[in-house]
């Protein structure tokens, strides 16, 4: 099918039907792929792009900008319309000053970095496990592990008082999946708490990484207090929501394919391989980038003019069947897991390398610790809070 197929720009975002599968409606999209017109909520057009090698080329071509305050910038929800929204750090940034900022930070989150953070995560792990082991079954994972382990870890990264974490989780998650009226106010509330603790680093600069970027870059001049709080604000929200969703997603996929699990189970050195099966499988955020072009450019045959807002799916691009064997089957021994769920090119998800190692550290003791780990109840009646873009799993019941 092509979009000449189609009557209309087909309406996106679409809700899912099943927390790990991507919503019906996205297969008629991806078939009239790799490149076409979607219908925002707003009633505007954008090309949407869900072609695995489209999505490479549109992430790394120079004529397209990630300035959300662009006329033509599309805006595929209303929370996403506040101005905290449209100009965050990093996210909301061009070369050369995105390029400058993540200088400064890719050395904190760097594969040798991450790597000296694995005994510190397995012992959170550990004592969570701990927990749930003593209390017995039948137990919530959600409270019990999926929230806490990535608050818990990015808050002793960055040096974020974890007694404060019941705060930032819930306004992190207005951020994400609230109204338009919760999402600003819930911003604007980690702004001024994350204000306020800025302040405190450059009165106190301690070892954590805002402490250290106070003593590297704010003393110097490199950055204001406000670029650093505005950094603080995406590293804060990106590492707690993502991958706190992933893992649940991720618990859910596997014990609703047994063989997969079954496999997994004989051979425990297949995890690495498994996290990337799950990161392309899952897709816990439909799009990994939102663009708009600067000039015209032309990608598979279609021309894009300037102004004109892009959207990469990394649901579709994940599942493109020109490039991936089986593309919506999960299959942990698969080859071509390759994905772009967390980006490509200079804008490339730069806490990647952290959520891989929290997410396999998690499913291993999940594993040996629990053994005969299962769904308490149906799939169906999980309480799943999705916002057509990003999935949130509310309640997770678990037996062993």
């Amino acid at each position: 099918m092509t979009q000449a197929g189609m009557a209309t720009a087909p309406p996106y975002p679409q809700k899912r039907t099943c927390p790990y599968e991507p919503p019906p409606g996205y297969q008629r999209i991806g078939e009239a792929g790799p490149v076409l017109k979607v219908t925002l909520y707003d009633g505007r057009e954008a090309w949407m792009i869900t072609g695995y090698r489209e999505a490479r080329e549109v992430l790394t071509h120079p004529n397209l900008s990630s300035q959300r305050t662009h006329p033509g910038f599309p805006i595929v929800a209303p929370r996403f319309r506040s101005q905290i929204a449209r100009s965050l750090a990093l996210i909301a940034m061009d070369p050369p000053d995105h390029d400058i900022y993540r200088r400064y930070l890719n050395p904190h989150f760097s594969l040798k970095s991450v790597r000296r953070m694995r005994p510190a995560i397995e012992e959170i792990v550990a004592g969570y496990l701990d927990a749930i082991v003593e209390q017995g079954p039948p137990a919530d994972l959600v409270p019990a592990l999926i929230v806490p382990l990535p608050s818990l870890v990015i808050c002793r990264h960055l040096g974020v008082p974890y007694e404060d974490h019941d705060f930032f989780q819930d306004a992190s998650g207005k951020v994400m999946l609230g109204t338009e009226e919760e999402s600003g106010r819930a911003a604007q509330d980690l702004v001024d708490y994350i204000d306020r603790l800025v302040t405190q680093k450059i009165k106190a600069p301690d070892d954590a990484l805002l402490g250290t970027l106070v003593r590297e870059r704010v003393a110097t001049g490199d950055i204001g207090h406000a670029e650093l709080v505005s950094i603080a604000l995406v590293l804060l929200i990106a590492a707690h929501e993502t991958t706190s969703s992933s893992l649940a997603l991720g618990v859910i996929t596997l014990l609703e394919h047994p063989r997969q699990l079954a496999r997994l189970r004989e051979d425990l050195d297949r995890l690495p391989g498994t996290v990337e099966e799950l990161l392309r499988y899952i897709a816990t955020t439909d799009l990994v980038a939102t663009r708009v072009a600067k000039g015209d450019i032309e990608i598979a045959g279609h021309r894009i003019k300037a102004g004109e807002g892009v959207l990469v799916s990394g649901t579709l691009a994940n599942r493109d069947p020109g490039v991936h064997e089986r593309p919506d089957e999960f299959d942990i021994l698969r080859a071509d897991t390759h994905h772009v769920t967390f980006g490509f090119g200079i804008h490339q998800c730069l806490g990647q390398n952290l959520a891989r190692l929290e997410l396999e550290i998690a499913f291993h003791q999940l594993l040996t610790r629990l053994p005969g780990l299962r769904l308490a109840g149906p799939v169906d009646d999980l309480p799943i809070l999705g916002a057509g873009t990003v999935q949130r799993v509310l309640s997770l019941p678990v037996e062993w």
